[in-house]
């Protein structure tokens, strides 16, 4: 239908200043158009929800840039599933992933959060003053979903060697065959100069650099995400000392627990993706 069809079209199409659009102006620009004399909002909101249009929503993405994307994802994957240059991973081989959580601000506010009651949910102040920030350095072992964790004032070379030092000391890792350490593109662990850097120091490490741009393929952002919902939000600190603390107290905590994540994209969904992809690119050369 035509609503429908306008519902779809971006707000610069229709020459609107807006960044997305919702039930009141489909409704404005419908009735403008001549689409139709009159209409509530109440239809047009039952037209979208049957044909699932949520103009309203929307999603961010990245597009892959690197041009080795689908080669170097591929190790990733691969190494998820313990599979590395086309061999199966021995029993003394290991795979982890780790990255840095960086400006964790301690908000101490102004009045003291209020319990949840009857009907109501927890209050929080919403003036604060800074208590000042922190890094968090994590790695997780994605086979035996063991996490190291350290807090650093700032993020960089130096706090992320100790990082690896505080992995590396530890058995099985520091008589391992091997250790691969999946990380991305940050400053800290950039590069050919990271990778001899690392291995200089640890004969058996292998550090593993993700594509740019493909956080998403990384296990630890996943254990970053349960933090940040289950200490970090909402951020109420008494102080930058009780914030730490409390992040590796959910650490130990979380680790008790824990189990392997169940990786379900695998090398065929990123063949298909890359497809995908191309047939856009294909698609947006010939307009």
């Amino acid at each position: 239908m035509a609503v429908q069809a306008l519902a779809c079209a971006r707000p610069r199409q229709l020459r609107l200043p807006l960044s997305r659009l919702q039930v009141p102006d489909i409704r404005a620009e419908a009735i403008r158009q001549g689409l139709v004399a009159e209409i509530s909002g109440t239809t047009i909101w039952r037209w979208l929800s049957e044909d699932a249009l949520r103009p309203w929503a929307h999603r961010s993405w990245i597009f892959p840039r690197d041009p080795d994307f689908e080669l170097k994802a591929a190790v990733v994957l691969d190494l998820y599933a313990r599979r590395y240059r086309g061999r199966r991973l021995g029993l003394d081989e290991y795979v982890l992933c780790a990255d840095e959580k960086t400006g964790i601000q301690a908000r101490v506010r102004r009045h003291e959060s209020a319990p949840a009651g009857p009907g109501r949910a927890v209050r929080v102040e919403h003036e604060y003053r800074r208590g000042g920030a922190l890094a968090y350095l994590a790695a997780w072992d994605v086979h035996r979903a063991k996490l190291f964790g350290r807090l650093e004032p700032t993020t960089g070379i130096a706090p992320f060697g100790r990082l690896v030092d505080q992995v590396m000391a530890r058995e099985p890792y520091r008589s391992a065959r091997r250790v691969f350490l999946i990380v991305d593109n940050g400053s800290s662990h950039r590069g050919a100069a990271a990778v001899r850097r690392l291995a200089e120091r640890y004969p058996n490490l292998v550090l593993i650099h993700l594509p740019v741009h493909a956080s998403w393929l990384d296990q630890i952002e996943i254990y970053f995400s349960i933090l940040q919902r289950k200490v970090l939000t909402p951020n109420d600190s008494v102080s930058l000392n009780e914030l730490g603390r409390r992040i590796l107290d959910f650490q130990d905590r979380y680790e008790e627990s824990a189990t392997p994540f169940e990786w379900r994209f695998t090398r065929r969904d990123l063949a298909a993706l890359m497809g995908r992809i191309a047939r856009r690119e294909q698609l947006r050369a010939a307009a």
